[in-house]
């Protein structure tokens, strides 16, 4: 069957997708990358690490891993075939780092959708909000040493804002054997909305103005806004945003579609 044809044949629901990146106003080059398939069911931002080698490399070996998957038959193949990717990017990561002799390592967040159904993907501080009846809520935990802290205890969250550590990740891509991914999953519902961001967004902006652009503007307006806001207060980093927009589709009746 062709690619058209079995796209055709999927129960995949309907999007409106918007993106935006840039190198910001501090870095000479943008080691972010992202991907944009919803006639796969993928969306997904790498965030190359920052003073690391080949960073740019990094993040552009995961969304390259991401793009070569072919369109599945279920929620279950679409969620193993992107773990695979991803376990096939890391190996191929780890490598050149062992021989440039150094850590090639990127950050990862992947937005799946299939049968009226979610599945977020994620290792490292890049985060998946999303947009339900007016609010936002944040379905990624920053895999970085001050979150662990904030979970542990140690440190307030108010705290953890200007904390030195807020910056060290504690899981990514192409630094061990074996990514460490953590997932979430749950039910779409008409007029949900998915942000997939670098940290070099949320480092200027906050959650409720995220939440202010996404229900004022269609995906690739509030896109392009949310990086002119970062621009105008600095933007110390890359900043890479994507939108999704869930407009329609067929109800399912599965519970848990990804297993």
């Amino acid at each position: 069957m062709s690619e058209s044809a079995l796209a055709m044949a999927q129960p995949l629901p309907l999007f409106d997708t918007g993106s935006a990146t840039h190198m910001g106003m501090v870095r000479e080059r943008n080691e972010d990358s992202f991907i944009a398939r919803p006639e796969a069911g993928i969306w997904a931002v790498a965030d190359g690490m920052g003073g690391h080698n080949a960073g740019d490399l990094a993040s552009r070996t995961v969304i390259g891993a991401l793009k070569s998957i072919e369109p599945a038959h279920s929620a279950a193949e679409l969620l193993a075939r992107c773990e695979e990717h991803v376990v096939q990017a890391n190996s191929t990561l780890t490598e050149i780092g062992r021989r440039r002799g150094g850590v090639v390592g990127t950050t990862i967040a992947v937005l799946l959708a299939y049968d009226a159904h979610f599945a977020c993907v994620w290792s490292g501080d890049s985060r998946i909000y999303l947009v339900r009846d007016g609010c936002i809520a944040l379905q990624s935990r920053d895999h970085t040493m001050v979150e662990e802290m904030v979970a542990a205890g140690q440190l307030s969250a108010v705290d953890a804002r200007n904390s030195p550590g807020r910056n060290i990740i504690t899981r990514a891509i192409g630094v061990n054997d074996a990514p460490e991914l953590e997932i979430k999953d749950g039910a779409l519902r008409a007029g949900d909305a998915f942000v997939l961001c670098s940290d070099g967004l949320t480092a200027h902006v906050g959650d409720d103005e995220i939440l202010q652009q996404v229900i004022a503007a269609t995906p690739q307006r509030a896109c392009d806004a949310l990086i002119e806001l970062t621009l105008s207060r600095g933007a110390v980093d890359n900043v890479t945003v994507v939108v999704v927009s869930y407009m329609a589709g067929r109800e399912s009746s599965r519970r848990d579609p990804w297993e």
